[in-house]
């Protein structure tokens, strides 16, 4: 929060979660949920700054915050593999 942009090839994991708001965010962003196996539960591809809320399911554990437009091939049912 309260960041002015998030890199281009950035993202934030936030464990446990199913329930994202925007208040204090300054840009849009995507938002991938996942279960506790790591398949794409839902994806909210442009989740807009103070007024966006993105809800992943009773099934969602996680999300991954993403630039807007990095979700874009991402579907529901995917895996996805984490490095650093």
């Amino acid at each position: 929060m309260l960041a002015r942009q998030l890199d281009a090839a950035a993202g934030l994991i936030i464990k446990p979660c199913r329930l994202i708001h925007m208040m204090f965010m300054r840009f849009p962003i995507g938002a991938v949920f996942l279960d506790a196996g790591i398949p794409v539960t839902k994806v909210a591809r442009d989740v807009k700054p103070w007024r966006g809320l993105a809800f992943g399911g009773r099934e969602a554990k996680g999300v991954v915050e993403l630039p807007v437009g990095a979700a874009e091939h991402i579907a529901v049912g995917h895996e996805l593999c984490f490095s650093a």
